[in-house]
């Protein structure tokens, strides 16, 4: 049965496009589904993603391109889903095939607007996936990067140890290392909080603060976010992991962090709508403010960060303003 595992990547964006070519080293087929329909006439012409990383060379021998999401899903036995959460629902109305017995793997940084749910809860909640069949796909990795093959690291998380394993596997090359955990909610929560962090420390920047500002509000961010997913799900995890500490300074960091940059835009005095029309990406943390605001009216964990963040984005508040409210909260 191992040898005859086929994966389908949901999603035409610049993560989807990555995962893909990663998956296209280890496997013979994989199917690939996006909505854009010249996206994909351009990818058997030409092998490369008009849209996104079009730099990435693919051999289109190896795909399976459809437009069609319900071709993509009953190929598959593993669905490896790397769409904006804000499209999910979208997307899964269209399905007319069952996603019974399909093993899924988000590799979706967010919560789900219509549901406020984490992609994995999303799909055991809405879809009565049971928890051993559903994974993230998470770490420090910014999908430019893996198109330049730059060594990246990804964390698979799963409850069921061989399916994290198997995934694992049909992801690692030369440039991608791979390690397995348990903590799917964890990890997942980490992941779409990082988000909110990255716009946090974009928007410093955008104020003018300086490095000494953006490693203070990055030591406080790692805390809030321990203190936030301890209250969503207790276990034992170490905070200080790739997977969780990891993921936020390179979010917080990278040049190629679109919530950074979307930070940094409203920062320098953007609207909400104006910088999201600049930047034709869609930032994840946006959404993902006000889904973990809304989550911690429940949980009550101490979040000044993601407060702060909400603030500006949605209450209209004055970004100098706050944040000067908000250095007085750190330490």
């Amino acid at each position: 049965m191992a040898e005859n595992i086929k994966f389908a990547v949901i999603g035409g964006g610049s993560w989807a496009t990555a995962i893909t070519k990663m998956l296209c080293v280890n496997l013979s087929e994989v199917a690939w589904y996006m909505r854009n329909e010249s996206a994909i006439e351009h990818i058997k012409t030409y092998k490369h993603n008009p849209n996104y990383l079009s730099a990435v060379e693919f051999d289109t021998q190896k795909l399976k391109l459809t437009s069609d999401i319900n071709e993509a899903i009953a190929y598959a036995d593993y669905l490896i889903f790397a769409i904006p959460s804000a499209f999910l629902s979208d997307e899964l109305e269209k399905l007319t095939v069952s996603l019974k017995d399909k093993i899924i793997f988000s590799a979706i940084k967010g919560i789900v607007p219509e549901t406020s749910l984490i992609v994995g809860e999303h799909f055991h909640i809405k879809y009565d996936i049971p928890y051993y069949n559903i994974g993230v796909i998470t770490g420090p990795c910014h999908a430019e990067e893996v198109a330049l093959e730059r060594l990246s690291y990804l964390t698979i998380a799963c409850g069921d140890a061989d399916k994290a394993k198997l995934v694992a596997k049909n992801l690692s090359g030369n440039f991608i290392k791979t390690k397995i955990t348990d903590d799917i909610i964890g990890t997942e929560y980490a992941a779409m909080l990082k988000n909110i962090y990255a716009i946090a420390a974009g928007m410093a920047h955008g104020l003018g603060y300086g490095d000494n500002f953006q490693s203070v509000l990055m030591s406080n961010a790692i805390r809030e976010m321990k203190k936030f997913i301890r209250k969503v799900h207790k276990m034992k995890r170490n905070i200080n992991d790739s997977a969780y500490l990891g993921d936020l300074l390179v979010t917080g960091y990278s040049v190629f962090s679109r919530n950074r940059t979307f930070g940094n835009m409203i920062g320098k005095g953007y609207t909400v709508k104006s910088a999201m029309m600049e930047m034709n990406m869609v930032a994840e943390g946006y959404y993902a403010t006000k889904s973990a605001y809304k989550l911690n009216q429940g949980y009550q964990a101490k979040t000044p960060i993601v407060n702060a963040v909400y603030e500006i984005l949605y209450e209209g508040k004055d970004a100098k303003t706050v944040f000067k409210k908000l250095t007085d909260q750190l330490d």
